[in-house]
């Protein structure tokens, strides 16, 4: 598939998905295949346009951590303000493309704007991505195979990381994901309701489930979320069904959590990444504003 037509079809991101027990095999066989995060933008995700913002390092505190996990380290990009005193912590989740350099200016993004902002690799296991050549085989040979509890592990321990750098309000933490990691935002936001708030760009909300990898998809457990979650999603994406948004608004009404979905119409999926075809200034720039001002409202 081609960079181009990545938003504007369906793609199959379930792949061939692994019989129970297999990814827990493979793991056992392979380790950890990345120790370190990948310099750049993915290879998949080329050619990058002349629009991609590039956030400067000035007054900021940012590069590449590793953080340990129950099964070994994973690691991750931290950014924070230079100054003295603790700051609000801001998970930041990735796209299918992994912890590459848009991720990393995201980090940086809000770290200008006072918090500690982490992104952990959480391909790690799986397979590096940035030097996967296409996107089907990034979501079939490693998107496909990365198990949801996994991911909320090393989440967990991505805070508890941040708490002990004694630089991190744990008190205060949101979780902002795009794409794969919007889906995420959702999954997290009911396995932590700790978490104070999160904001999910253009996640899948059904199509995803595989047994003991995938067991729910967002839609299947909306109702239990007691995080107040912000969506953020498009009106023309192939991915994400506008009946489907629909009913996702509705269950998460019923539960209680506060959390709200707003589609901003005539925009396709990936319009906050600056680097792809797919990026829509006005609406990342408005994405941004209600993103900021959902954080602040619940006290990140």
């Amino acid at each position: 598939m081609k960079l181009m037509d990545y938003g504007l079809k369906p793609v199959d991101f379930n792949g061939p998905a692994p019989r129970a027990g297999e990814a827990e095999a493979s793991l056992s066989r392979r380790g950890f295949v990345m120790s370190s995060l990948a310099s750049g933008f993915a290879v998949a995700s080329e050619p990058v346009l002349a629009q991609a913002i590039t956030t400067d390092r000035k007054g900021l505190v940012a590069g590449e951590v590793s953080i340990a996990v129950a099964d070994g380290k994973i690691p991750a990009y931290r950014a924070m303000p230079a100054g003295p005193g603790t700051f609000p912590v801001m998970l930041v989740v990735q796209e299918i493309f992994g912890v590459h350099e848009h991720i990393k200016d995201m980090c940086r993004r809000y770290a200008k704007r006072g918090y500690y902002a982490i992104a952990p690799e959480l391909f790690a296991r799986q397979g590096d991505v940035s030097t996967m050549t296409d996107i089907p085989t990034i979501l079939s040979q490693v998107v496909s195979k990365v198990p949801d509890a996994q991911v909320c592990a090393d989440l967990d321990a991505t805070l508890a990381f941040a708490r002990a750098s004694g630089r991190a309000d744990a008190k205060r933490t949101g979780l902002v994901g795009y794409c794969w990691g919007g889906r995420t935002a959702w999954i997290y936001a009911r396995h932590n309701p700790k978490l104070n708030a999160a904001v999910a760009y253009y996640g899948l909300l059904e199509g995803l489930k595989a047994p003991e990898l995938r067991p729910q998809d967002p839609i299947d457990l909306a109702q239990e979320i007691k995080v107040p979650v912000l969506g953020l999603y498009s009106g023309i994406d192939a991915f994400v069904k506008q009946e489907t948004i629909a009913k996702m608004r509705g269950l998460v009404n019923q539960g209680g959590s506060g959390s709200e979905i707003v589609v901003f119409p005539n925009v396709d999926h990936g319009f906050n990444a600056d680097y792809r075809p797919s990026y829509d200034k006005a609406a990342a720039t408005y994405a941004q504003k209600l993103a900021n001002d959902w954080f602040k409202k619940h006290g990140v």
